[in-house]
């Protein structure tokens, strides 16, 4: 277990709860922004058992998580737009 594996680790299962907590509370808007720690923990966590696993090629799917959280935020923003 190297301290690329332990980082991981420690980032999971510290900051994601964190990042559920904010997504289940509160109104749109705070959900969204629990939505997004979400996305770029779970994109820094990919990147850091890429790490340390030594696997260039696990770069591919952090690259894409990356990706579709960006689009995925503007579909949601979208969807919580006022109405006119």
């Amino acid at each position: 277990m190297n301290p690329w594996l332990v980082g991981d680790l420690a980032l999971l299962g510290v900051a994601m709860p964190v990042a559920l907590w904010i997504a289940s509370r509160g109104n749109a808007i705070d959900r969204l922004v629990g939505l997004e720690i979400g996305s770029v923990v779970t994109t820094i966590a990919l990147l850091a058992f890429s790490q340390g696993a030594g696997q260039a090629s696990y770069l591919i799917v952090p690259t894409v998580a990356a990706i579709l959280s960006f689009v995925g935020t503007l579909v949601f923003a979208r969807l919580l737009a006022p109405r006119r």
